[in-house]
């Protein structure tokens, strides 16, 4: 039986957030003041599409975006870990779930040389239209309260492992590694032996550390700081399983 990894992408295999930094491209790295106080909690996504159609209306092309967003640094060590995970493809499957989109995932991915590590990448479908401007959509409907309306990655994750337990393959333990708000649902529905790998002092390190005594977590947590610790980790979890 195999592992399944599970990515977030932003402060999670990179080292900063893809749709804030896009914003390097606008004039004077900025953008302005009616646009950034337009955001509506709940619908980054929309205002992403303003940010984009801005930075359009700019006459900010795709080669000016790309050369911009492979300058994103990754997370220590991040590179050697996801190589590793390339090199022990019998052990592991690995997946990401992001709120990023398509279009910078595969840029970022793909400069490092790391993008067929992925066996699916789950995140908002991005493209360029004839006009040169960079167009978003939401990865799916549902209904969870917890989530923003343009993505439930629990509902991502429980349906990848129904089509997978549909081919035969069921996990000896999934591992999900994130660092927001939007990470803490999916870990939610991990069982007793799965591993929810929070980054340290991020959002979901913290919203884990706040939960009331009598509310618990099946999986294990195991908090991390740096891709050469959940190296360490995954190699422990090879050596103990063999």
């Amino acid at each position: 039986m195999k592992f399944l990894l599970i990515f977030d992408f932003d402060h999670t295999v990179i080292d900063e957030n893809s749709d804030t930094w896009i914003m390097k491209c606008a004039p004077e790295k900025n953008l302005p003041n009616e646009l950034k106080d337009s955001y509506e909690k709940g619908k980054w996504n929309e205002y992403m599409g303003r940010v984009f159609k801005y930075l359009g209306d700019k006459g900010i092309r795709e080669y000016e975006m790309k050369r911009t967003m492979t300058e994103i640094p990754f997370i220590e060590g991040m590179i050697e870990l996801i190589t590793f995970v390339g090199k022990n493809k019998d052990i592991f499957d690995c997946i990401m779930i992001s709120d990023s989109n398509t279009v910078f995932i595969d840029w970022i991915l793909g400069a490092a040389a790391v993008r067929d590590v992925f066996d699916e990448v789950f995140t908002n479908p991005a493209a360029f239209n004839d006009n040169g401007y960079l167009t978003l959509e939401g990865v799916h409907v549902h209904h969870c309260d917890k989530c923003p309306k343009n993505l439930c990655k629990r509902k991502v994750m429980v349906e990848f492992l129904d089509k997978q337990l549909q081919k035969g393959m069921k996990y000896a333990k999934i591992i999900y590694l994130g660092d927001g708000e939007n990470d803490f649902c999916p870990i939610t529905s991990l069982k007793k032996n799965d591993v929810a790998m929070p980054r340290k002092g991020y959002f979901l390190h913290k919203l884990i550390s706040r939960l009331p005594q009598d509310v618990s977590l099946e999986p294990s947590v195991v908090v991390w700081s740096s891709a050469s610790e959940i190296l360490s980790y995954l190699k422990l979890l090879i050596k103990n399983d063999s």
